[in-house]
């Protein structure tokens, strides 16, 4: 393991352990809304400070974007941190283990470096560019599928910004009839390391934030998936809407996706 990701697992298992520790008393949590149905407790905010703290004693040049709190170090830095400090916050709430700390490092704007650790699980998805994905130490690969009949597929509601709503049930209803099912199971980026270890073979979601989706698409990249935008672009990141899956399973979702797409 490269320094970089060695100093992004510490941080992420001394926030990780601290998730596991709290979740024994959830009901003692103080949790704010900072829109309908997004959440934010102590426990974000905890998890976000141990990483910002450790990160910046490692690499004080970089810039480090988290979910709680913005941006943090300098903000022409050629590095930059995106962190989601505890994807799926509302499972976390209610007791439900899927919930993962997220971490991205991009260079002048590409992704080089990405981290997930799913705590509850142990579970610890890792890729650099270049060089594959592990999970747990061992390499993983996109499924190989191609009838789409036999796929399943992940994907996340539109719950907080509800105004793909209509586009995205049909979109869903039509994947439906098409595939072996679809799994809602509530976290991005564990959605995509799902579809990087063969578990999904394909995920598509609107609306997510950078930090939701950087170092899932790494890994899935690095596992030999394609991420694109749901009209087959690279804007994903900008956009936050989602599609990603092996090449031949792509363009079949892109060409059911499209069909229910407002004109560019």
């Amino acid at each position: 393991m490269n320094p970089i990701l060695n100093t992004a697992l510490k941080a992420a298992r001394r926030a990780g352990d601290m998730m596991v520790r709290a979740s024994g008393n959830l009901s003692s949590l103080k949790i704010n809304s900072k829109a309908f149905n997004d959440f934010v407790s102590d426990v974000d905010r905890e998890s976000e400070n141990i990483i910002i703290q450790i990160l910046q004693e490692a690499y004080p040049h970089h810039k480090i974007t988290t979910e709680e709190t913005g941006s943090h170090g300098n903000a022409k830095a050629e590095y930059e941190w995106i962190i989601d400090p505890l994807d799926g916050t509302t499972n976390y709430l209610h007791g439900h283990p899927q919930y993962a700390i997220s971490m991205a490092l991009l260079h002048k704007g590409s992704l080089q470096e990405a981290l997930i650790y799913a705590p509850e699980r142990n579970d610890l998805y890792m890729a650099s560019r270049g060089q594959g994905a592990l999970l747990n130490d061992r390499r993983i690969r996109a499924s190989s599928r191609f009838e789409l009949n036999q796929c399943l597929i992940g994907t996340g509601f539109p719950v907080v910004d509800q105004s793909m709503m209509d586009t995205y049930l049909a979109i869903l209803r039509d994947l439906l009839a098409r595939t072996a099912g679809g799994r809602r199971e509530g976290a991005a980026a564990l959605d995509l390391c799902a579809v990087a270890c063969g578990r999904f073979d394909g995920f598509f979601e609107f609306n997510l934030k950078p930090w939701d989706i950087a170092a899932g698409a790494l890994i899935a990249s690095e596992a030999g998936a394609i991420v694109t935008d749901m009209r087959g672009e690279q804007g994903w990141l900008e956009s936050g809407d989602i599609v990603c899956a092996n090449p031949k399973v792509l363009a079949q979702m892109l060409h059911i996706i499209q069909k229910h797409l407002p004109a560019a």
